[in-house]
């Protein structure tokens, strides 16, 4: 009997050791895949962490250079964006899909031009501006402890090192003492890079202290020219391989993103690479030369852009437009829901003239 058990929980030990190295296997063999990796560290990030994003709403790129896959579904759905769940009733977000077309077509003529669309655009990516002021307004009061309407890089030194676990009372012990804080060096450079944010969202006559207007601007550059300038700098110099200041399509594409270990892997990289050139070819390249300079990377990533809304309005227009009548009908928005809005709606047509 005791041998039989002995046997057993060896048995199992070893189904364990097997089920594990599987499990490693698995987690190696997947692409180091770029959305997989933000959302990480999205959740590993503690929520009293205060730090400008990665991610900007209604921006359509990243901070880090990575295209903004949720793009067209932030300046289609506005604020309303988290509403339209994978998860959600589909006949439900009909209803909310067909209620954002009435708001669309604001003529009433049951199809939207790219006039519209243009219109709505601005109108949403409005609406993720005033949300990231709201969030300031909570993030400025988190770091300006004293109230008095600036804060120091020191003060906000303190707050971001005690969100990364330091002790706060001795970090402001040190710094009040000019005394050398023992800090690792990958947390070092976070803190060089933010000093240089720091720097710049510090608008004339530069104090080193920056009052709510200019957290914004630290936090959410797509709110201050100046600081859109800044993040189109820091991007080029990411992705800039030869110093001239200019990108290339093969500088635009090269940009790693994984060990390419199996099939999967490589499909991820080959349909990164294909979104890249299609974007760098036909929006961010203005003039067609083959070179994106800084001037058109910053229209292309300035959010209030008239021009780009309306360029951006034909484009999604031309996703959907099957009658290729350069408008949108319900139908069109409703077969192609899951690029406006991310959800995918099954059995639109049998609904459509029912519901509408």
């Amino acid at each position: 009997m005791m041998s039989r058990q002995v046997f057993l929980c060896s048995l199992g030990s070893l189904y364990l050791s097997l089920l594990f190295v599987f499990l490693l296997m698995d987690v190696y063999a997947r692409p180091a895949n770029n959305s997989a990796l933000k959302e990480k560290a999205a959740d590993a990030k503690d929520e009293n962490e205060i730090l400008p994003p990665d991610h900007l709403n209604g921006v359509k790129m990243e901070m880090d250079g990575h295209l903004n896959k949720e793009f067209h579904q932030e300046v289609f759905l506005g604020k309303e964006i988290e509403e339209f769940e994978e998860d959600s009733e589909p006949r439900k977000n009909r209803k909310k899909l067909m209620v954002i077309f009435s708001k669309v077509d604001i003529n009433n003529d049951k199809k939207i031009s790219a006039k519209e669309m243009q219109r709505w655009i601005m109108e949403k990516t409005d609406e993720h501006f005033q949300e990231a002021v709201k969030e300031n307004k909570m993030h400025f009061r988190a770091v300006d402890p004293d109230g008095d309407g600036h804060v120091s890089w020191d003060e906000y030194k303190v707050k971001f090192l005690a969100s990364k676990g330091f002790n706060e009372k001795e970090i402001v012990e040190k710094i009040r003492n000019n005394e050398e804080l023992k800090i690792d060096e990958e947390t070092q450079e976070v803190l060089d890079n933010l000093k240089d944010r720091w720097y710049q969202a510090d608008n004339p006559p530069p104090d080193l202290l920056l009052n709510e207007e200019e957290f914004l601007s630290f936090l959410h550059p797509e709110h201050s020219r100046g600081m859109l300038k800044f993040m189109v700098k820091e991007i080029i110099r990411d992705l800039d391989q030869d110093g001239d200041k200019k990108l290339t399509l093969s500088e635009f594409i090269s940009l790693p993103v994984g060990t390419v270990e199996n099939q999967q892997a490589q499909d991820i990289d080959d349909d990164w690479v294909k979104d890249r050139k299609k974007e760098f070819e036909e929006v961010i390249d203005a003039n067609h030369d083959g070179i994106v300079t800084m001037e058109e990377l910053e229209e292309y990533m300035d959010p209030m852009n008239e021009y780009n809304a309306l360029n951006e309005a034909k484009q999604m227009i031309a996703v959907a437009d099957e009658n290729q009548n350069h408008h949108l009908e319900l139908e069109e928005i409703l077969k192609y829901s899951e690029y406006f809005t991310g959800s995918k709606l099954m059995d639109y047509a049998r609904n459509v003239h029912e519901e509408f």
